[in-house]
């Protein structure tokens, strides 16, 4: 959900301008949105269609559900059966006899099964607590709408009723980069940000990223859809290219079905070992073969449902098509700038992406100032 701060400061910030703080520095993006050449990656965002892009939180992962029902199951497969049998492992390479193996095991397990039980329904509840909270605000968020034929770009504030549209090239995007010294060394955090000005208040959407390239590239997923170089999710999600052409563009069963016959393909060329294989097999059989895919699809399907409904039809009306004689256009000077991008980088392949900015934007600067 985007939020409110004050920051008047930054409204005549462009693309390339830095902004030092104590443990770090905001390298903006934009506005303008110019190219970063970097290769675009979307986590964040979710419903991608000809019209508009939503972003702020991504698809329900596959991943999220083998950790909520899998997780449990592995831990009671370990104390019933993988401990007990351990430990009578154990007594027998002791040379114990068949008795006191028995035994062994027996104890093992019963040390185990009362407390293990409790602590796994524990563990079990807080899981699910956890998915229905993430649950329940993926049915309530009205996330950010970008849209390419209007080049507007609509949020809907904290405690606000009506949403906001803001012209894309009016869009403020920066990236974040900070450290600071911890007892295991100096720690860096990474991140990336949009938003827009409206009198002395910045409202933004901001979350973390692993690095800085990775932060360029959730920008540059933004910029490549608005500018038509990018139209579907599977060229920002599936980086493992697990989704057929005529396969939903989410996981769910077909990316099981599809990464078990990529799997065995790679063994059969001999690119990957046999035991690889088993314990792929062995990680899916521990969080429930194909129950979380399943149980994935039910949540896209019920998202699909009922989160619609929480959009005010003002932003429904906005997100319907245009005539594409009615599509808005690019402003010259964003055509201008972005070809100086493109042929600066060609010539300086290695340059930073920010650099490069900074430089266009002075050019863009002394051309006003000559004008």
């Amino acid at each position: 959900m985007p939020n409110d701060q004050d920051n008047a400061s930054n409204q005549a910030r462009q693309a390339g301008d830095i902004e030092p703080f104590p443990s770090g520095k905001i390298t903006y993006l934009a506005p303008l949105p110019l190219p970063t050449v970097q290769q675009p990656f979307g986590p964040q965002i979710g419903e991608l269609n000809h019209v508009f892009m939503e972003f702020g939180i991504g698809p329900p992962q596959v991943f999220m559900w083998q950790v909520t029902v899998g997780l449990p199951f592995s831990a009671t497969f370990m104390i019933t059966c993988l401990f007990p049998a351990i430990a009578g492992f154990m007594f027998f390479l002791a040379g114990s006899g068949w008795n006191d193996i028995c035994g062994a095991i027996e104890g093992v397990f019963d040390a185990l099964i009362g407390t293990g039980s409790l602590t796994i329904f524990c563990c079990l509840c807080i899981n699910l607590g956890v998915w229905h909270h993430v649950h329940k605000k993926r049915l309530s968020l009205i996330p950010t709408r970008f849209n390419r034929q209007r080049r507007e770009v609509c949020f809907m504030p904290e405690g606000a009723t009506e949403p906001v549209f803001v012209p894309w090239e009016s869009l403020s995007a920066w990236i974040i980069e900070a450290q600071g010294a911890s007892q295991f060394g100096v720690h860096r955090q990474y991140g990336m940000g949009i938003g827009f000005h409206h009198g002395e208040t910045l409202t933004s959407l901001e979350f973390q990223c692993a690095g800085l390239e990775l932060a360029i590239s959730h920008w540059e997923a933004i910029r490549g859809y608005m500018e038509y170089e990018v139209n579907d999710l599977k060229s920002i999600q599936d980086l493992q290219d697990l989704q057929g052409p005529d396969d939903p563009p989410h996981e769910g069963l077909h990316t099981f079905r599809n990464a078990r016959a990529r799997m065995h393909q790679q063994i059969r060329e001999g690119r990957r070992s046999r035991l690889s294989g088993f314990f792929w097999y062995l990680y899916h059989v521990m969080t429930l073969w194909t129950i979380p895919n399943r149980l994935l699809e039910w949540e896209i399907r019920r998202l699909e449902r009922i989160g619609k409904q929480a959009l005010p039809e003002i932003m429904r009306e906005w997100s319907e098509p245009l005539p594409k004689e009615q599509w808005a256009k690019p402003s010259e000077e964003l055509l201008r700038l972005s070809e100086q991008v493109r042929q600066m980088h060609k010539r300086q392949p290695h340059r930073q992406i920010t650099e490069i900015f900074a430089a266009v934007g002075a050019s863009r600067h002394t051309t006003r100032q000559g004008a």
